[in-house]
């Protein structure tokens, strides 16, 4: 679906997505871009205050309540970052982030200091020169993943210069691409951009962001199946999010629909501590609750992982092994993947 993608409250007012624009809101808009696409608004229910799919795309007052353990780089992108738009956090695989925007804003996502109008630049051609230099130089690089902004809000001809780039690299054998346009913008998923991508004679893998089972419409069913016609393989990552998905029923909607549409559930992820995204974010005791009863329900094959993302570029952290005890109200022993333990604290 097309249409006027509604890029500010009164945008959303006007569309009867939202009441009238408050002061809150208005510095919220300023802090945080805001885009909801054609596709997305065509979800929302108005006719319920807790609709799910409002809930990730509309613009909250409390947006603007910071709580302790919030951080601007959650996840420690900067830490590992070698080049310009390049996170080498992992020994087999790097990030790029191609681009600093997106197609869509979601009200949780944890690069939202760095993304969104006028915060993040799409590389120049010498910094992707220098990220390709980087990657080339490292033998021990497998993997390529491309991530938010949205890589498919690049250009075809751009997304071929990369592949152009990677082709000449014989040791990267993976190249994966993380996206919202499937079921946000499905109208991106087009074969100039899908044969741009395959052009790079790499194994193309493609990871679709997917929260509610709603989001998986007639639309987003048919880029889908461009994604399954361009050989792709998909995979999706899902966070766990109060008000949105925290309940096994929903959760095992959404994994089998992901299933019967041959996409493998892979990640499913606990929210991060980006700065004003407390709302979301339940305890990691209710999100192993929710999490073992997703697994009583359904196969391995529907299951994703659920994983913690351990602030300060620590890596993740398979929530539901023995790595992670409770030692106190709020706080967990974490052991990370080089096993040092550390403290997390709700």
């Amino acid at each position: 679906m097309t249409g006027k993608t509604l890029s500010s409250v009164d945008d959303l007012a006007a569309a009867g997505l939202m009441t009238a624009s408050s002061l809150q809101l208005r510095e919220v808009e300023k802090r945080y871009s805001v885009a909801v696409s054609a596709q997305i608004a065509a979800q929302i229910d108005t006719n319920d205050p807790q609709d799910p799919i409002a809930r990730q795309f509309l613009p909250d007052a409390r947006e603007l309540i910071e709580s302790a353990g919030e951080l601007a780089d959650p996840i420690g992108d900067d830490a590992h970052s070698p080049a310009p738009g390049l996170v080498h956090r992992y020994s087999d695989r790097v990030l790029l982030k191609l681009l600093g925007v997106c197609p869509v804003y979601c009200r949780f996502c944890f690069r939202r200091e760095t993304v969104g109008r006028g915060k993040g630049a799409a590389l120049d051609e010498a910094d992707l020169g220098a990220a390709m230099d980087y990657v080339s130089r490292h033998p021990g690089i497998f993997e390529v993943i491309l991530t938010g902004g949205d890589p498919l809000a690049a250009s075809a001809r751009r997304l071929r210069q990369v592949s152009d780039f990677l082709a000449a690299i014989p040791h990267v054998a993976l190249l994966r691409v993380h996206t919202r346009a499937p079921t946000a913008t499905p109208h991106l998923v087009t074969d100039e951009r899908l044969d741009a991508l395959a052009s790079s004679g790499k194994a193309l893998h493609i990871a679709l962001h997917v929260n509610h089972p709603r989001e998986l419409d007639v639309n987003a069913r048919a880029a889908i199946d461009r994604l399954h016609r361009a050989g792709a393989s998909l995979l999706s990552q899902t966070v766990l999010l109060k008000g949105v998905n925290d309940d096994p029923a929903t959760l095992e909607a959404l994994m089998r629909a992901l299933a019967s549409l041959r996409v493998k559930p892979y990640y499913l992820h606990h929210p991060d501590m980006a700065k004003g995204t407390g709302h979301f974010r339940l305890s990691l005791h209710r999100g192993r609750e929710i999490y073992a009863e997703l697994a009583r329900r359904i196969g391995g094959h529907c299951l994703p992982r659920y994983v913690l993302d351990l602030p300060g570029g620590f890596g993740k952290i398979p929530v539901e092994d023995s790595r992670l005890a409770p030692v106190g109200e709020g706080r967990w022993r974490v052991v990370d993947r080089f096993g040092v333990t550390r403290i997390y604290e709700d």
